[in-house]
């Protein structure tokens, strides 16, 4: 029997047209194993509505075309059901496709998706909020809330904002409770990592995965400038754990306490409470992820031969 895929395209994540996607669809995708339809999202959280009625509805795959935004949108509508997320990349950051070893070019990750290499992730859960890979309450969150209201998108729109804002930035106070400790201090970045990518390979903690029933926070103390090339060097080259600028803790729930009720989860920014408790919730999401994250964590291999 085959299954049953919808496709939820965003027109305009990342600042590319996704005008050929559903040809490619046509062309690539293994139509012995599926029957598909396409929804265009047609204003902000669209996705997310849609993919909660096709879990409804008793669709097998809900696949996101588009950036993190639409990943974030699409896969915690998901949580907690029999629905797969899929993944076909096309904004500007891709973290999780990146995490989950997805081709980043679109024939390839529709091809994958035929692999059908099934997983049950974890997902994290913040006061009410649930995400999926990586979120944050530093200068991560500051960018990702002038992002938002950016007139450039894309990589090098990223790029300029961070360029812009950085010097001028004053990292808050943060409170984190852990069940053994406490840590206390100003951080310029303090993230939670369920999955190890911010996107266009900036990795944000290298030893983070979706499948072990745990997240890391990382927290950066602000640097003097000439080390600026040497930090981000350690992000891009995941070797982030040799800096005295960086600490990791993983945890599996913590209460963070916040100077500036500001966050962002998977790339989108929230206003928040000062007061934060959050958690991971093992295994609680089915995604399609690629053939080389099960290689990479040397996981056993399903496929569309299991059914």
């Amino acid at each position: 029997m085959k299954k049953k895929i919808r496709f939820i395209i965003n027109p305009i994540s990342g600042g590319v047209k996704k005008a050929k996607v559903p040809q490619m669809i046509e062309e690539h995708l293994d139509h012995s194993l599926f029957e598909y339809d396409i929804a265009i999202t047609q204003y902000r959280k669209h996705a997310k509505s849609i993919a909660e009625e096709s879990a409804r509805e008793g669709i097998d795959i809900v696949c996101a075309v588009g950036g993190d935004g639409s990943v974030h949108e699409v896969g915690t509508s998901l949580v907690g059901t029999n629905c797969h997320l899929a993944i076909i990349p096309t904004g500007s950051g891709n973290g999780l496709a990146r995490h989950l070893k997805i081709p980043l070019k679109t024939p390839q990750a529709i091809q994958n998706i035929n692999g059908l290499y099934s997983l049950l992730m974890d997902t994290g859960l913040a006061n009410d909020k649930p995400f999926l890979g990586v979120g944050g309450y530093g200068f991560d969150a500051f960018i990702a809330k002038r992002f938002d209201e950016y007139h450039i998108r894309g990589f090098w729109g990223y790029a300029q904002l961070v360029y812009e804002e950085y010097f001028s930035y004053n990292p808050p106070k943060m409170k984190i409770q852990l069940e053994n400790e406490t840590i206390k201090g100003k951080y310029l970045l303090c993230s939670i990592a369920n999955s190890s990518e911010f996107g266009n390979g900036f990795c944000i903690s290298p030893k983070s995965n979706v499948h072990d029933g745990k997240m890391e926070f990382v927290m950066l103390s602000k640097f003097a400038f000439w080390k600026t090339l040497g930090i981000l060097s350690r992000f891009f080259f995941k070797r982030i754990e040799g800096s005295k600028h960086i600490r990791i803790v993983s945890f599996e729930k913590a209460r963070i306490f916040l100077e500036v009720p500001l966050a962002h989860y998977d790339g989108e920014p929230f206003d928040v409470r000062t007061e934060i408790n959050i958690q991971i919730i093992p295994q609680s999401l089915y995604v399609l992820a690629g053939k080389g994250y099960f290689q990479h964590h040397h996981l056993p291999l399903p496929g569309a031969t299991e059914g």
